[in-house]
């Protein structure tokens, strides 16, 4: 597969980094307590379109079935772009694979599964520019080339590179309203101070590659790709279509509380909804909600004063992953400036949270109320399903990946209420 050019004669030494680095992080994967209560894992259900409740006027069905993840972490279909080709591509992140999902005859379910590349390092974020396709790798942003525009991918070229990996790796890429390329990096702990300045960020880059964060250059200084900081993990994000601001999710710290030395509390902090504006500061890893200072990880004087506080807040620990704004979806009007956020699901709470997809109602540009949107994953035994991310397609249908399941759904909007 990757044969012609430089890049491809060190295909041998190039797969053999990925593997050793997808291993540490299976081994690190190995080391979760035994009773992170992430919910059981039950049977599909025979007909998983008629399992899960949708508002009136909304119907879903099965685009595709891809491998699933089952219990395991990261496997499973995760994040999703459509091409200039009108198809639709999805990383498998474990499972290091993209593939392309055609719809030929159009009839809302996929045609085959096609290769695009194999053999990735844990695949996120997809992009494309210039009909070219960005992947966002753990440690580096690669452009897959292909030969007669056919799939699987015959170059790979590296655009950014030197990017952190480990602790939360997978990242998000986007092309942003300004032209420029939006990356998610994670933290690579639950709370500490970081020694990479890149971390707990989201950074922007030229479509180049070089950075183009939110600082100037100063002096001798090289520029830095930082455009907002704070974000412990801000997997989702996208732009408000009528004023194109920036919005993220963000996935808060785990086992804290809002006492010094107490005991970890369900509730607590609270999933952010942020509004992204360069050189914000939005808390992590010394706040939450508020302003809030965490009494068992304080920060210098005046930090969380600083912070800017969400836009909005989801229940804690339900890991908010992937969103979009319904702006291109055929949809009522008054959904058109809303947004639908993805809640992967909690491990770590008694009562669990997320397992579902949820509307973010706007009003005048902010987010003024949370309601439930897609249901029916979590049940009393467990869950079958975890919802990851969303997307609007051409067709102005939403789709939407569930990476325990290995589907991906296909939510139309028909305007008829029962």
């Amino acid at each position: 597969m990757r044969s012609g050019g430089p890049r491809i004669s060190g295909a041998m030494s190039y797969l053999s980094r990925r593997y050793l680095a997808v291993a540490a992080l299976l081994m690190a994967l190995a080391i979760l307590p035994a009773d992170a209560g992430l919910q059981e894992v039950t049977p599909l259900p025979d007909d998983p379109a008629k399992a899960l409740i949708l508002p009136p006027g909304f119907k879903l069905n099965v685009f595709a079935k891809l491998p699933g993840a089952g219990a395991d972490y990261f496997r499973g279909p995760r994040f999703m772009a459509f091409g200039p080709d009108g198809n639709l591509y999805v990383s498998l992140g474990g499972d290091k694979r993209v593939v392309m999902l055609p719809d030929a005859n159009h009839d809302g379910k996929a045609d085959e599964t096609v290769l695009v590349a194999d053999g990735l390092n844990m695949p996120q974020g997809l992009a494309f520019l210039n009909g070219q396709l960005l992947v966002a790798d753990q440690d580096e942003v690669i452009r897959l080339e292909r030969k007669d525009g056919q799939w699987p991918a015959t170059k790979i070229t590296p655009l950014i590179t030197g990017l952190p990996s480990g602790g939360h790796t997978m990242k998000t890429l986007k092309l942003g309203p300004d032209g420029l390329l939006y990356l998610n990096i994670g933290s690579s702990c639950n709370v500490c101070v970081e020694d990479n300045p890149l971390r707990a960020t989201i950074a922007r880059y030229t479509i180049d590659g070089k950075p183009a964060g939110y600082l100037p250059t100063v002096g001798m200084h090289a520029t830095s790709p930082i455009w907002a900081t704070g974000l412990r993990n801000s997997e989702g994000f996208d732009w408000q279509p009528r004023t194109q601001a920036m919005f993220a999710t963000n996935n808060g710290s785990d086992m804290r509380s809002d006492k010094k030395g107490g005991v970890p509390m369900d509730d607590l902090p609270p999933e952010h909804f942020n509004l992204i504006e360069g050189g914000g500061q939005y808390g992590w890893p010394y706040c939450w909600g508020n302003r809030f200072s965490d009494p068992n990880f304080p920060g210098p004087t005046g930090f969380c004063e600083k912070m800017t506080p969400p836009a909005i807040t989801f229940p804690a620990h339900a890991a908010p992953l992937g969103m979009t704004f319904l702006g291109k979806a055929n949809v009522a009007e008054d959904y058109k400036n809303d947004a639908l956020v993805a809640l992967h699901g909690s491990w770590n709470r008694k009562q669990p949270s997320g397992y579902k997809v949820v509307r973010v109602h706007f009003k005048d540009g902010k987010p003024v109320s949370v309601a439930d949107f897609a249901t029916g994953w979590l049940g009393d035994k467990g869950a079958w399903g975890r919802p990851v991310d969303l997307t609007v397609g051409p067709d102005g249908a939403v789709y939407l990946s569930d990476d325990r399941a290995g589907m991906i759904y296909r939510i139309t909007y028909s305007g008829v209420q029962p």
